[in-house]
């Protein structure tokens, strides 16, 4: 085959350093639409973002020219120093993060998911969306490590 095709989808998750209250309604849209910038600086896409104030959902299409590992770096590296230069010194992200890739024929589903999250967790902390989300997606994991 003389090209390459792909469509990767790409659900991450990850919180604010210490799962602390840190992103709130006066700059949340901000915070989504300033990720898609950077996303589309790596030619990659934001398809939906979702966040509550300890932690962020977005739904990246990306090309298999860049490591998942190297957008993820990006997005908060350069999201939380953009927080920080707005005057927010105490704004971080937690050190890790998870992602699932997604197939197209629940992408609806996925973007439904994201961007309700305010009223997903009115039902549901967190931390048990975030052990179903690796437990539905059969991700190992250690639960002495989830939370530092």
């Amino acid at each position: 085959m003389a090209q390459t095709y792909t469509r990767l989808l790409l659900h991450a998750v990850f919180s604010t350093k210490h799962r602390a209250p840190l992103i709130t309604d006066d700059w949340r849209d901000d915070l989504h639409a300033y990720i898609g910038g950077i996303a589309k600086h790596r030619n990659a896409e934001l398809l939906a973002a979702g966040s509550v104030e300890d932690h962020i959902h977005l739904l990246l299409r990306f090309p298999a020219t860049i490591a998942v590992a190297d957008l993820m770096r990006d997005i908060k590296t350069n999201s939380s120093g953009w927080r920080r230069e707005k005057g927010d010194s105490g704004f971080g992200w937690q050190n890790g993060y998870a992602g699932f890739t997604v197939t197209t024929s629940i992408l609806p589903d996925v973007v439904k998911y994201l961007t309700r999250q305010r009223e997903h967790h009115r039902a549901q902390t967190f931390q048990d969306e975030f052990v179903e989300l690796l437990n539905r997606n059969e991700v190992e994991y250690d639960v002495q490590y989830l939370w530092e």
